[in-house]
């Protein structure tokens, strides 16, 4: 498990702090005599250490920490359908991508007409796809649905195609015949972009996909 990569950061001023704030006691009790100037300038000091500490514990606080991510179980692939167009292909293989290198995601199925057309990232145990309760819902009401941390929900039995550690999911509707389905290794990580930028992906889908069905070329 990772920690938060900001921590250095939000511990620096209090650090800093109380260095000074040490440093400056020390240099009172070595010298002999202390002049008006020398007890300005240690007061000033003293002022500034204790605002620095203060920073420090006000942003332990206030800045947000990054979610704990995990290793997820399972070996890396990428499996695409023999029987796609080659323009589908290349499709599904340019959409993975981004959302491998550009969001939280290290899971990628892609479900279509019944069918797995696309296994990418960390895989699975299992092969196949068998709608539960909750991909149902996603095609009968056309709406995504981000479980934003998977282990609380007692239907996550049915992910058994992602790796069984698989921390948040996004189920995002393509068309009315398929499901993208995104599986991250930390929970509540996807922003409010994310999900905006994963329903676009997933309508361009739907659109190379019918037309994959018909042999109409489409052009990106």
């Amino acid at each position: 498990m990772t920690h938060d990569p900001n921590r250095v950061l939000r511990r620096l001023p209090i650090v800093v702090g109380v260095l000074a704030g040490s440093l400056l006691m020390l240099n009172r009790f070595l010298t002999p005599q202390i002049t008006d100037s020398q007890a300005r300038s240690d007061a000033l000091g003293v002022i500034l250490s204790a605002l620095l500490i203060l920073t420090g514990l006000l942003w332990q606080q206030v800045q947000a920490r990054s979610p704990d991510a995990v290793q997820l179980i399972g070996e890396e692939g990428f499996e695409l359908a023999s029987d796609l167009p080659e323009t589908v292909k290349a499709e599904l293989a340019w959409a993975s991508r981004l959302l491998l290198t550009n969001t939280v995601t290290r899971s990628i199925v892609v479900w279509y007409q019944g069918k797995v057309l696309l296994r990418r990232g960390i895989l699975g145990a299992s092969k196949e796809v068998t709608p539960g309760a909750i991909l149902q819902r996603v095609l009968e009401k056309q709406k995504p649905v981000y479980l934003v941390a998977l282990k609380l929900y007692p239907g996550k039995i049915e992910f058994d195609y992602l790796p069984e550690n698989t921390q948040g999911v996004i189920c995002q509707p393509i068309g009315s015949k398929g499901v993208l389905i995104l599986g991250a290794n930390a929970p509540r990580s996807y922003t409010q972009q994310d999900e905006n930028w994963v329903a676009g992906i997933a309508d361009k889908l739907d659109v190379t996909l019918q037309a994959g069905e018909t042999g109409t070329v489409v052009e990106n």
